[in-house]
C-alpha cells in the first residue's frame, strides 16, 4: 500500500484552496474540496470566502460559484486581455434577441420554451437553439406537465460571458411599469 502525501500544514487552508482550484479540471463542490483537505465543509465554505475576499482586492483570479460548484476564474476586467494573450477571437456580440431570451432563463429559471415565448411574445426556437450552443444556456430537466416540456437555465460560461460570480450578482428584477399601470401578471405565468 503507498501513503497518501501529507498536506504541508504550514500553509493556510485559502493557499490549499487556491491551489485545488487553480488545477481542477472543472467546477467542484465543496464536499470534494473538503475530502481532499481533510476538513469539515463549512471550513471549507469559510475558507471559500476568505479566498474571495482576498481575490476581489485588485487580483486577475475570481472565485465563481454556480449549482453549488465552485471554480477559480479570471477577473472579469481582464478578459479581454487573456483572450489576445492565447489569441483567442474576441467574444460574440449578442442579439438583441439573445440577451432577451437569456435575462428571461436567467431571471426565471427553470424555465420551459413556451414560458419564454410567452414573455417575449414570439417564438424562441432559434434564439435558443444558438445560447445552447454557445453553452450560455443548457437543458436541466423536464417540466411535469402535458408533454413535458424541457426546463432551461444558465450554465458557469453564463456567468463568465456577464464576469458574475454568482447568480446573485444578477442586478434586482423590476417589471417594467412598475410605477405606472399593473402589468397582467397572467402572461409571466408558464
Amino acid at each position: 500500500m503507498s501513503e497518501q502525501p501529507k498536506t504541508d500544514l504550514s500553509l493556510n487552508l485559502e493557499a490549499c484552496l487556491e491551489a485545488l482550484l487553480f488545477v481542477a479540471a472543472a467546477p467542484v463542490s465543496a464536499a470534494q474540496l473538503a475530502e481532499a483537505l481533510a476538513c469539515t465543509q463549512e471550513d471549507i465554505e469559510r475558507g471559500l470566502q476568505n479566498l474571495d475576499q482576498t481575490l476581489r482586492q485588485g487580483r486577475g483570479l475570481r472565485i465563481q460559484w454556480n449549482a453549488g460548484r465552485v471554480q477559480l476564474t479570471t477577473a472579469p476586467g481582464l478578459g479581454g486581455l487573456v483572450e489576445r494573450f492565447l489569441g483567442l477571437e474576441a467574444a460574440a456580440r449578442l442579439s438583441r434577441a439573445a440577451i432577451e431570451t437569456l435575462a428571461i432563463v436567467a431571471y426565471r429559471q427553470p424555465v420551459t420554451r413556451p414560458g419564454i415565448d410567452a414573455v417575449r411574445g414570439v417564438n424562441s426556437d432559434g434564439v435558443l437553439k444558438s445560447l445552447l450552443s454557445k453553452g450560455l444556456v443548457q437543458e436541466i430537466g423536464r417540466a411535469d406537465g402535458p408533454g413535458r416540456p424541457i426546463l432551461y437555465g444558465t450554465t458557469a460560461e453564463f456567468l463568465q460571458h456577464f464576469g458574475l460570480s454568482s447568480l446573485s450578482e444578477l442586478p434586482p428584477f423590476e417589471k417594467a411599469g412598475e410605477d405606472r399601470e399593473p402589468v397582467n401578471e397572467q402572461i409571466l405565468k408558464d
